[in-house]
């Protein structure tokens, strides 16, 4: 602190010799003049000393037999002198200081975190259909309101913070990690509806446990996709074993099905391989905005190749992010080659898929009971055909019309 306060009322670094030096800075201690940085080089000393108390030297000067001389200049007072001199310069200086209080009143930068189910892309294109933007004001961003499109928009985000750090948008979200489907996927069921539980797929009933509902199959029936397994719909006798009038509930279900998956999938015995000659170019660019500014590259172009963009935006004090970029493209040359996939390569390929197969049963619950793998090669193509035997949960609900009583039918 004190060196600031220095440096803005302006100090200078002295050189003194003459008859009686130390006097002199004695002297100077009497009559409360700050001296600092005080070195001895024998026949002179060198020092620092305010600007205000330089002035005050000269009856010291006499009385020692001393001589002082000034070695530098340092501190504002000296800065504003300098700067009278050079009047477009101090114009260029503020007018770049207005210009990036102007910028920093605009959003250059959004950033999402925590989203996975919703994809950045995806959350890009609802903020831009939401006029939500690189490019925008700052005073015409709705915190609220923008946290509140997120909530209605996604019903899987529970949670949303947004907020402005510096020119970039930062919205925070937190999404349900136990996805609903029923809520997703089905209505409201009302007590006084009925709704019968029906076959998802073909299959063999292995088990059935039942909640509420009448059972229609039972272990070891086979059933077709659309059967009803459980009706909602239960029918009220009177003692003549007349119906007096039907009861109407969702059926509900354990039921656990054996059936089939099929899995088919075909890859060329040929195919062209990228084989890179080593040969590299990089291009460098600046991106303003949605505008590139590319340094031609020297040299023919490459017929073929890969380019690898990399690009970083400029940002200033660590939070003011600004609509420019610097980045470079690299360029790898390569020549495709025809290349026979062996037979290994098929069997690790198809296996790879396989796998990606089953991960996918795996995630909706299907038990894998058995595989039945054939890999056949025909005119240089080859085939894969998979069968799984499963053990799966099956029942959806479907609503039951009423059904009318004989008596209010012949009414």
């Amino acid at each position: 602190m004190l060196q600031v306060i220095r440096y803005l009322k302006g100090y200078l670094s002295i050189k003194v010799w003459g008859f009686s030096t130390e006097r002199f800075i004695n002297l100077c201690g009497n009559r409360n003049i700050i001296l600092w940085n005080i070195e001895n080089h024998g026949t002179y000393y060198t020092m620092c000393i305010s600007l205000k108390s330089f002035y005050q030297l000269k009856s010291i000067t006499r009385k020692t037999g001393t001589r002082v001389v000034i070695t530098g200049r340092y501190g504002l007072p000296f800065l504003s002198l300098r700067m009278k001199k050079r009047k477009i310069f101090i114009a260029g200086l503020f007018g770049s200081i207005l210009f990036w209080i102007w910028m920093a009143g605009f959003i250059w930068d959004i950033e999402i975190q925590g989203n996975y189910y919703v994809t950045g892309d995806v959350f890009q294109d609802f903020l831009a259909e939401s006029g939500i933007e690189a490019g925008m004001k700052k005073k015409n961003v709705d915190i609220e309101e923008l946290e509140k499109a997120i909530r209605n928009e996604y019903n899987i985000v529970t949670w949303t913070s947004a907020r402005i750090d510096g020119t970039k948008l930062i919205i925070q979200i937190k999404e349900n990690d136990l996805v609903q489907s029923e809520e997703e996927n089905e209505k409201e069921i009302k007590e006084e509806e009925g709704y019968d539980l029906i076959a998802d797929k073909d299959g063999v009933v292995v088990s059935i446990i039942t909640r509420s509902g009448i059972p229609k199959v039972s272990e070891g029936a086979e059933v077709k996709k659309g059967d009803v397994l459980v009706e909602g719909c239960i029918p009220i006798y009177n003692e003549d074993t007349t119906i007096k009038r039907y009861e109407y509930c969702a059926a509900d279900a354990d039921i656990l099905l054996a059936c089939q998956y099929e899995m088919t999938d075909t890859l060329a015995e040929s195919y062209e391989k990228k084989v890179y000659t080593g040969s590299e170019k990089n291009r460098r660019y600046v991106m303003i905005c949605n505008r590139k500014l590319q340094i031609p590259v020297i040299g023919k172009e490459f017929e073929e190749f890969d380019v690898i963009d990399e690009k970083k935006q400029v940002s200033l004090f660590g939070g003011y992010e600004l609509p420019v970029y610097l980045g470079y493209n690299s360029m790898r040359e390569y020549v495709k080659e025809e290349q026979i996939y062996t037979k290994e390569e098929i069997k690790s390929k198809f296996e790879a898929k396989i796998q990606k197969f089953i991960q996918t049963l795996e995630e909706k619950g299907v038990q894998i009971i058995e595989k039945n793998v054939t890999i056949k090669k025909y005119k240089g193509i080859w085939n894969l055909k998979v069968d799984f035997d499963v053990r799966e949960n099956t029942g959806t609900l479907q609503k039951i019309k009423p059904i009318p009583l004989e008596d209010e039918q012949g009414a």
